[in-house]
């Protein structure tokens, strides 16, 4: 199976209905790094055999650069999965990233779309293994058997938490997507967004929060997208263009946070050189440094350096 680079940057990632032409080729402007061009929720029974193609022309023919190219299917529970995953993939392969299958419950469905992929890659003769899969969380049982999920399939890039689904079936008492039900004084979605990451983590996959409803408010998409940042998630859904622009902002470390990171690691690899003592710790200003200090800096770095941001500081070895 083809190695591939699954830590792709995913800060913003956009839900494109599939059966909309207009959307399609309107999203291939916008600055999001993610765009899922969907067939589930998005489209209309009657209009799904004809998103497919639709996506499958846009997919060959728009300009996609510098931006994941996702489609979501239906899910496995559905009549139309075998056939979105068919004609998109037979259609588009080698220019689709991802396969995102929501409404995932054990890891037996990641291991079928896994399946399902190798097949066609070899009927096709495309690369085994290039095509990623996203795994969206949206109910108690997926969230029941989230480990063995993540672990389910090399394939696998992110885990998705999938709220208006998730917070039906567990019968949550609110119709606000994302917003804190009533009658709660805490956080209602700290578990289940802590139990997604943990799953993700524990498997070097990336973590990403699912969509806020209320798109024309853009100050509560930010207050809810800087919960799951907070946390470390990756990205989060965005539904509307007015999004995209505050989930890469949320999602991206502050100029200061980066420029530190980056010191932090000019820091670190002088003090362990031969020029610099061979020391297992040093001193960064007033801040002392250790390996510890080089893995927290190489997250912050690391986002860093996926959004293109460019230093503004310059690391100087002290005079001995």
């Amino acid at each position: 199976m083809t190695a591939v680079n699954r830590l792709r940057p995913r800060r913003s990632c956009l839900a494109v209905p599939g059966s909309n032409p207009r959307f399609l080729e309107k999203a291939q402007g916008l600055p999001a790094d993610q765009v899922f061009l969907d067939l589930e929720d998005a489209c209309a029974p009657l209009a799904k055999e004809g998103a497919r193609h639709h996506i499958v022309d846009a997919l060959n023919n728009g300009d996609w650069t510098g931006k994941t190219r996702v489609v979501r299917v239906n899910d496995w529970t559905t009549h139309w999965t075998y056939r979105d995953v068919i004609t998109v993939v037979e259609g588009a392969g080698p220019n689709l990233d991802c396969i995102m299958l929501p409404k995932v419950q054990d890891a037996q469905q990641v291991v079928a779309l896994d399946l399902l992929l190798t097949q066609i890659e070899k009927t096709m003769g495309f690369e085994v293994g290039k095509i990623g899969i996203e795994a969206q969380i949206e109910n108690a049982k997926g969230l029941v058997n989230i480990d063995d999920i993540a672990g389910a399939s090399p394939r696998l890039e992110t885990l998705i938490f999938g709220p208006a689904d998730f917070m039906a079936s567990i019968n949550m008492k609110t119709l606000v997507v994302g917003q804190q039900p009533p009658g709660y004084g805490a956080d209602a979605y700290h578990y289940i967004l802590m139990r997604i990451l943990m799953a993700a983590r524990t498997h070097d996959l990336q973590a990403i929060d699912g969509p806020f409803l209320q798109i024309r408010d853009v100050d509560a998409y930010r207050e809810v997208a800087g919960r799951a940042a907070a946390l470390g998630f990756d990205g989060k859904w965005v539904l509307h263009p007015g999004q995209v622009d505050a989930a890469n902002e949320v999602f991206s470390p502050s100029q200061d946070d980066y420029d530190h990171a980056e010191l932090i690691l000019d820091a670190y690899d002088w003090c362990t050189s031969e020029a610099g003592g061979r020391k297992g710790s040093a001193m960064l200003g007033d801040e002392m440094i250790d390996e510890a200090s080089r893995k927290m800096a190489l997250v912050i770095a690391g986002k860093g350096r996926a959004a293109g941001m460019e230093r503004t500081s310059k690391f100087e070895a002290p005079e001995a």
